[in-house]
């Protein structure tokens, strides 16, 4: 009996610092939201924005394993299964606009990666203060252009009587259909986005830049490192985590191409090339009011982009240190 109650005061004795240890905690958080409210306060739009427009259309999810009708709703529409996967899988459409999508975020995925990083390195050795800030306001200002603004300017300067033609016809040269071709497209989608956003996508890695200790480049150069030398040992060493979570995060949109320029941009001649699985979906829900399909569409779209952010995450960690997670 007395083993018996020295082990019980035992156990109360170790409980006593936990629950003391509790205590302070609930009361560290209670004074730290007593003296930081008004951050707190600030957290309540966001979060509401967040539930609204993210989660709350969760709910019509199930339309895509329905059989959806206006007339009875998604409560009342019955079961469908997978059947709307299946047609869109086994459809014609399937594969080009795999081929499109995918094509499209590759090609612009590889460029918008490394050309921000050069120019970043390239402005951040410049010696010049005037001639930086001026070369870095001209790059990114077309990103506070609109897309809408920014294809009214394509189609007008790519057009037959446009700028392009007008000098190659000056020169002797054929006038070409841009917009027409079906092979230029890709070109000019990329291309036209790198121009709009690659200064303002330097501006994270010229931060990275300016946090490299300036003592690593002074070693470098009492080393006897040329200018060369450095940028490759010292400063691109210094920004490769921001690019690989950049990386991360860019790879989960591969099947996610921008819809509003891909569909500005779009024209039957084009069409071939042009179409990708968001204007597919928005001819399905909104053109043609097939709900489930283009739920089903949308859904498949978003697991997959789910899978590879997931999965480079996952590569990124077992190569490198640096992960979202």
């Amino acid at each position: 009996m007395n083993k018996a109650k020295l082990s019980s005061k035992w156990v109360q004795l170790r409980r006593l610092p936990r629950e003391e240890m509790k205590k302070k905690e609930r009361s560290s958080r209670y004074r730290s939201f007593i003296n930081h409210w008004q951050l707190y306060i600030l957290l309540i739009l966001p979060i509401f924005y967040v539930f609204v427009f993210k989660y709350l259309p969760m709910y019509g999810i199930q339309i895509a394993f329905k059989q959806y009708n206006l007339s009875l709703g998604i409560k009342g529409s019955p079961w469908a299964g997978l059947k709307w996967f299946q047609m869109f899988f086994n459809s014609q459409q399937f594969s080009r606009l795999l081929v499109n999508t995918i094509g499209i975020s590759v090609y612009q995925l590889s460029a918008s990666f490394f050309l921000p990083i050069i120019l970043a390195i390239a402005m951040n050795e410049m010696r010049n203060a005037k001639f930086r800030k001026t070369v870095q306001m001209i790059s990114y200002m077309p990103h506070f252009l609109s897309v809408v603004v920014i294809c009214g300017i394509l189609q007008q300067v790519l057009s037959l009587n446009g700028m392009v033609n007008n000098l190659m016809a000056g020169f002797g040269m054929d006038k070409i259909q841009f917009l027409g071709r079906p092979e230029l497209f890709k070109h000019i989608y990329v291309w036209s986005g790198i121009w709009q956003n690659v200064g303002y996508n330097a501006i994270i890695y010229i931060a990275a830049l300016s946090g490299i200790s300036p003592e690593l480049h002074e070693a470098a150069k009492v080393d006897g490192a040329n200018i060369w030398q450095r940028i490759w040992n010292v400063d691109i060493p210094g920004i490769m985590p921001t690019a690989v979570i950049l990386l991360i995060m860019n790879s989960a949109n591969i099947l996610s191409v921008g819809f509003e320029k891909v569909f500005l941009l779009q024209n039957p001649l084009n069409m071939r090339a042009s179409d990708v699985i968001s204007t597919y979906v928005y001819r399905l829900g909104m053109v043609n009011m097939e709900y489930s399909l283009s739920t089903a569409v949308g859904l498949f779209q978003s697991v997959v982009s789910m899978i590879l952010l997931c999965t480079v995450n996952w590569i990124s960690s077992r190569l490198s240190e640096t992960s979202i997670w």
